[in-house]
């Protein structure tokens, strides 16, 4: 989901952005952007409008993606390195966006609606809507227009393509009272400033002011399509916060994704496919330095799990199965989904990173949200500021001396042959790295299985799996009551040194 447009603004404390005249140009700072942010959380929410409400509806899904923006009106404020295209509004984005040039010396001009600037079939009903509607947010292409690599639309949504170019999932600006009981709230990007690069390595700068009922925001995002470090793309975030009212679950750095069913729990759907996700894991390092995986679920109802921690080194949400027969899908291709991985700059101190996971049918809507959650409450008046860069990577960073969760699998209890079990399921873990290298069964790695609110079953399987590079943790486990088993996992050498991250999950007894 993603967005863009072309105006100044004459700037004062009191000055919205919709008040210069499409025409004008003149200069506009960052900390103007800044100011304009906080000026605006002292004041009421002011909804905003969305004109012809009713024809903007019948712009369906389907209608909305045969609009395309024409390629000889390709706007280009960081030069050919990165074209810029505008996106049309629609049923599922139809607050208006405002989109403005900016040039090396911060001289802004807005970029003003038009229908001449789109390609549309003759029945669209998109010919009709007014002139000066507004956008719905842009995309960057790659040079020559290649296909985009970086787009933002709806809310405050934004996603790349991540190394092996296929869309997956999405980051926000802001997630608001995510999975609580009252709903959700969608703060959205209202009006963009996109310009060149401010620092050599980087292909282009986008600022942006945040708007929602409980907070403003003035955003720096600065993009770089090819980055060696994190082997892809790097969004670069400084996020400025100003709190309208008080919000009692405020996410930094969210992340959305979609997760409906693995190798794991393939028995919760009747798809023909093995396994369907975009995110098949949370990783996460802390601030102390254990690397910690979390594979996801699809829960019978809402849940959330908090990690609590003290200004971690990264978190994410990791596609890991990059094997095509696991999904068989030659369609939207999960096996080439981007991971995304939130790398905080400077200290956050103490607070979690929370996982929201929501129940899902199908693989249509994202279910699972990641994000960060300060400790200090986020009350009316605050003023936060919080810089990270988001790499959008194959996989999650983590040291060579330690070994990696490849799969989870979960089955029947008990030993083949013999009586299976009543209420026990088996949990199967596999592990890859460079440290199991010259390691066998002799050499004295050991398993450490510890579970809360369930029992762990002895004995416990760990040893290499015969002609791979894994190890291969097994063991049974049962539940106590109606709740699920928290089970924690990994792996020591002989002198009691950990060689693998820690598995972290919670487990009921689903096959019987």
């Amino acid at each position: 989901m993603k967005l863009m447009l072309f105006i100044a603004i004459i700037f004062s404390a009191s000055m919205s952005v919709h008040a210069a005249q499409a025409s004008d140009k003149t200069k506009f700072t960052f900390e103007d952007l800044k100011t304009l942010a906080k000026t605006s959380a002292g004041k009421p929410y002011t909804p905003p409008d969305v004109p012809a409400p009713e024809l903007i509806d019948k712009i369906t899904y389907d209608q909305h993606w045969k609009i395309r923006f024409k390629e000889d009106e390709t706007l280009y404020p960081s030069g050919e390195i990165a074209p810029v295209q505008l996106f049309y509004p629609g049923r599922y984005f139809p607050e208006p966006v405002k989109i403005f040039i900016r040039d090396s010396k911060n001289i802004v001009q807005e970029v003003p609606f038009s229908n001449a600037l789109f390609d549309m079939p003759a029945d669209s009903p998109a010919h009709t809507l007014p002139e000066g509607f507004g956008y719905a947010g842009f995309r960057v292409m790659r040079p020559g227009m290649k296909p985009d690599w970086v787009s933002f639309l709806g809310a405050s949504y934004f996603r790349t393509d991540g190394p092996q170019g296929q869309y997956g999932l999405s980051a926000r600006g802001i997630a608001i009272n995510t999975g609580m009981n009252e709903p959700e709230e969608f703060p959205r990007f209202s009006a963009f400033w996109v310009g060149p690069a401010e620092n050599n390595s980087e292909d282009l700068s986008v600022w942006a002011l945040l708007e929602g009922p409980s907070i403003t925001g003035a955003y720096r995002f600065d993009l770089t399509k090819n980055n060696k470090n994190a082997e892809g793309h790097v969004t670069s975030v400084t996020a400025n916060l100003y709190m309208r009212e008080d919000v009692e679950r405020l996410g930094i750095a969210p992340l959305t994704s979609m997760f409906w069913y693995s190798e794991r729990d393939k028995t919760v759907a009747k798809d023909w496919r093995p396994e369907i996700h975009d995110s098949d894991g949370v990783a996460i390092h802390t601030g102390a330095g254990q690397h910690i995986w979390r594979p996801l679920n699809n829960p019978k109802s809402l849940s959330t799990n908090s990690f609590f921690d003290e200004s971690p080194k990264g978190f994410g949400l990791i596609q890991r199965d990059r094997d095509f027969n696991n999904y068989q899908d030659d369609g939207v291709f999960y096996n080439k989904r981007s991971s995304a991985w939130v790398k905080p700059l400077g200290k956050w101190g103490k607070g979690a990173v929370q996982l929201i996971e929501i129940p899902t049918k199908d693989e249509t809507f994202d279910n699972i949200v990641a994000y960060w959650v300060p400790e200090k409450p986020a009350q009316k008046g605050d003023e936060f500021t919080f810089s990270y860069d988001i790499e959008w990577r194959e996989l999650d960073p983590i040291s060579k001396e330690l070994a990696r969760v490849t799969n989870t699998r979960q089955g029947l209890g008990g030993i083949p042959g013999q009586p299976i079990p009543e209420g026990v399921n088996k949990m199967v873990i596999d592990f890859e790295g460079a440290v199991f290298e010259g390691l066998d069964r002799n050499s004295g790695v050991k398993p450490i299985v510890e579970a809360s609110n369930g029992e762990i079953i002895e004995p416990i399987g760990v040893y290499p799996v015969v002609g791979t590079n894994q190890w291969r943790l097994t063991f049974d486990y049962k539940q106590i009551n109606e709740n699920p088993v928290t089970i924690r996992a990994y792996l020591v050498n002989k002198d009691d040194k950990a060689i693998s991250e820690t598995w972290v999950s919670d487990a009921t007894v689903t096959i019987k």
